[in-house]
């Protein structure tokens, strides 16, 4: 199943093998779920689309705004079909239900008949030595001609690299041997898909080991160990053991430093003091896992017993598991680190405009945990009589009345260039000046609050229209030093303003009436060139009486 999803002018495209997938603005983004985020105007979890016996079918899951198919309201009829090609809407986004792999299709062209790839006779032998290969093609090529011809068996040493002694292999047929070189090459050649198909970590690390073990079935302990980048740490990730598993940390070492693979064998001519440099493993082969130059583990295999050979076609079949299994691990860290940026950015823009957001993402040293002293101006609003007005309503439509109001006012607030600092209940606190120093942040604020209470009476008429109860808010705004920062985890961190600044503006709020702005006298000092202002007082609970300035309009251009 293919969904395009539209929003503000981007395109995101959802291809999976699953038969249903369910969308919406949820923290999940896997393969059956579809995050819509940061489109508001959808709901957590808002709809689902099915393929049914060739039919394909959508539902809308009692969502708030609904969901309209082919410009047709679907919400509350239940599941309707839909068809290749259909325009689906959801709050501000549109999905569109295509083929499967339809975008390659209308790109590719069937191959004619080439150059037939495998060679008919043996290649020349390799010079003594093994390097790293840098092509994973040529790898189970040559992996495939040494394994089907009948040269000599030769072992590596970790001190000495290729050993020149040759050893007379035991006495098998031509066919038996081309036979086990093509069982080893199917299961090379499937490594590319079998990898690509885990999307967990986990899962994929498991692979990878049952793979080296079908591969190298004289083994007797098969493991993955990646690469901690942060700390250089090793850690055993997976592996398979008949018995205890014997990896040697040494010898993974060894090979994350030298960057190569190797077979080490035990003899009987080792120092002591190397005696104990694989415990007790009898013989060994180590491959690194190297992806765009960067070492992320090594692929173990031992055995306990000294009769044990591993040849050098056991390396290179370890060589090419590795380089799939190297690309398969990036590509899967990779992914991660996207979701983690993606979680990290859809929780910005639920306080941050997206122009914001994106600065602060572009300067990525901003976006750490920890405070510093800034001056911004606070606005806060509140919707008067709130508790009253939905005292008889049920829950779904009291969060649709505040989603309501506050999808009219929160667009208000990021196009001045205003920071949610967080809703408390039916009242929104908003910072202007966050993240880079503004020297218009006071302007920004007011020109926020009147354009704020304009855009009420719109509002309020489009609510009486549809029979539901209408508000009013009041805003009071005041500027001043506060302390500013990240708060929470590494994974889950949020802006927010601490000081007595935030606890005056919340007085300035509590004291406008509906449809007013209070602002004030240190702002008004700042403002009172753009605005018409009458002095007044208000008078908190358990307080001193405040002085304040009561915006009655904008000034006319030239008098500014």
């Amino acid at each position: 199943m293919r969904i395009i999803a539209s929003y503000c002018g981007s395109e995101r495209i959802r291809e999976t093998s699953d038969t249903e997938i369910v969308f919406g603005r949820g923290k999940d983004d896997s393969a059956v779920f579809l995050n819509l985020s940061p489109d508001q105007k959808v709901s957590r979890v808002h709809g689902r689309i099915w393929e049914e016996g060739g039919v394909y079918w959508i539902e809308d899951l009692s969502s708030t705004r609904g969901t309209q198919l082919n410009g047709a309201e679907i919400k509350g009829k239940g599941k309707c079909q839909c068809r290749i090609g259909d325009v689906i809407s959801v709050g501000e986004t549109t999905l569109r239900l295509e083929t499967p792999g339809v975008l390659y299709a209308m790109k590719t062209n069937y191959l004619e008949q080439g150059t037939v790839l495998l060679p008919e006779t043996r290649p020349p032998e390799r010079p003594s030595g093994i390097s790293v290969a840098g092509d994973v093609a040529g790898s189970i090529l040559d992996a495939f001609a040494a394994m089907a011809g009948s040269g000599n068996q030769t072992t590596a040493s970790l001190s000495g690299g290729i050993s020149t002694e040759a050893k007379e292999p035991a006495r098998v047929s031509i066919e038996a041997a081309k036979e086990q070189a093509a069982q080893r090459l199917k299961v090379l050649c499937d490594l590319p898909l079998r990898f690509a198909g885990k999307t967990d970590l986990e899962a994929l690390l498991r692979l990878i080991v049952d793979r080296l073990v079908e591969l190298i079935p004289n083994g007797q302990s098969w493991g993955v160990v990646l690469r901690e980048l942060k700390t250089d740490s090793l850690l055993l990730k997976a592996y398979r053991a008949a018995g205890v598993c014997s990896v040697s940390e040494i010898l993974a070492r060894r090979a994350v430093n030298a960057r190569k693979p190797f077979i080490w064998k035990r003899s009987t001519e080792e120092s002591s003091d190397g005696s104990h440099l694989a415990g007790p493993i009898a013989a060994s082969i180590y491959a690194p896992l190297i992806w765009q130059d960067e070492t992320l583990g090594v692929l173990c295999i031992d055995s306990h017993q000294s009769d044990t050979v591993f040849t050098e076609d056991d390396l290179r079949v370890t060589v090419v598991v590795a380089q799939y299994a190297a690309m398969a691990v990036a590509t899967h860290q990779l992914q991660e680190k996207l979701k983690q940026e993606s979680a990290t950015m859809a929780n910005l823009l639920r306080q941050f405009s997206p122009a914001v957001a994106e600065r602060l993402l572009a300067h990525r040293g901003r976006l750490r945990l920890g405070g510093e002293r800034n001056e911004v101006t606070l606005l806060c609003s509140d919707i008067r009589g709130f508790t009253r007005m939905v005292a008889d309503m049920e829950p779904d439509d009291v969060v649709e009345t505040l989603n309501d109001y506050f999808g009219c006012l929160v667009p208000i607030i990021f196009a001045n260039h205003g920071t949610i600092d967080k809703f408390i209940g039916d009242g929104i606190l908003a910072v202007f000046g966050t993240v880079e120093r503004d020297p218009v942040h006071h302007e920004q604020a007011i020109r926020a609050a009147l354009e704020m209470q304009a855009a009420m009476p719109n509002l309020n008429a489009s609510r009486k229209a549809r029979g539901v109860p209408t508000g009013e808010i009041g805003i009071g705004v005041h500027c001043g030093e506060v302390i500013q920062g990240f708060v929470g985890t590494d994974n889950r961190m949020e802006y927010t303003v601490i000081g007595d600044v935030v606890n005056r503006t919340s007085r300035y709020c509590a004291g406008a009436a509906g449809g007013e702005v209070l602002i004030s006298p240190e702002l008004h000092e700042r403002v009172w060139r753009i605005v018409e202002a009458e002095e007044t007082t208000i008078q908190p609970k358990h307080e001193p009486e405040l002085r304040a300035f009561r915006i009655r309009s904008p000034k006319a251009s030239r008098d500014q």
